[in-house]
């Protein structure tokens, strides 16, 4: 009797809480676990199905979240875009120019809602194509300046470049790496009073793995400290005074899937009051 309850104890209570859990993971509930304390046989396999079960909970719930946000963004452009055309409709007011404009805008906000998450979509899912070519990341930097240049200066803002190396080539989407750099300066722009300041640096990285790294530096408002970890996130926009519905809140995170895509690296500093740093590294040629 005693060797049938050892044998028992050491394998039919543990494998019979396993497959309880299994049970209750086909009924929905993702919270349950496995006690770690049952055997020492069946340790590694316990930590394993509780570590599934923890990635699954986690996955479950960033869905939900992701969920609750679309309904969230998608919302407030509708109500404007219904409360304009009811009151056109109810004759509260005229269908002027300003009224018109103002329902585009809400519709062009919607569309590129609809467009982010998409190109998030797919980049997150490694199915976003890109279409890698060789060129000098002076002439992207260039491009950038040039395409924000005229804002810089219209808000105030000195907007500087500097590359180190002006031969330095790179195998990279340039659509896309202008995408993130464009979507970088935009925000910085944003959060930078006049008199501030932007800069755009280019370096080589010399080493092992030959690559380049560039920097969007601003002396802008600054992000909290207790923020900065969840910054690439979907739909993140920090306080109201960072926020604005000029943009998706899916640009910094969209931003980090391109760069990882490139097999690449993205990281911020930031200190409140005196500005925030974006870091990129990407190798010198997609593997």
């Amino acid at each position: 009797m005693f060797t049938i309850f050892n044998l028992y104890t050491r394998f039919g209570q543990p494998l019979g809480e396993i497959f309880n859990a299994i049970d209750s993971v086909a009924e929905g509930n993702l919270s349950v676990r496995v006690s770690e304390d049952k055997s020492d046989m069946f340790s590694e396999l316990i930590k394993r199905f509780n570590k599934m079960l923890e990635e699954l909970e986690r996955a479950n719930q960033q869905r939900r979240n992701l969920t609750a946000d679309i309904a969230h963004e998608l919302r407030t452009p509708l109500h404007i875009i219904q409360g304009n055309l009811e009151g056109v409709i109810d004759g509260v007011y005229e269908p002027t120019t300003e009224h018109i404009n103002n329902t585009l805008d809400e519709t062009k906000l919607l569309a590129r809602l609809v467009n982010d998450l998409q190109t998030l979509s797919l980049a997150e899912t490694g199915q976003l194509p890109l279409h890698p070519t060789r060129f000098l990341l002076a002439d992207l930097m260039q491009d950038l300046t040039s395409s924000f240049s005229s804002q810089a200066a219209s808000d105030g803002i000195d907007l500087q470049t500097h590359v180190s190396d002006p031969s330095q080539e790179i195998t990279a989407d340039y659509d896309r790496l202008n995408q993130v750099l464009s979507n970088l300066i935009s925000n910085a722009l944003r959060h930078t009073s006049s008199g501030g300041k932007i800069s755009l640096e280019a370096e080589s990285i010399v080493g092992e793995v030959r690559g380049v790294r560039i920097k969007v530096n601003d002396t802008g408002v600054g992000i909290p400290s207790e923020n900065l970890p969840f910054i690439f996130d979907r739909f993140w926009r920090g306080d109201k005074s960072r926020s604005g519905r000029v943009n998706s809140g899916l640009g910094l995170a969209i931003a980090k899937q391109l760069i990882q895509a490139h097999s690449g690296t993205i990281e911020a500093q930031s200190e409140v009051g005196k500005g925030t740093s974006f870091m990129i590294e990407l190798p010198e040629q997609i593997s």
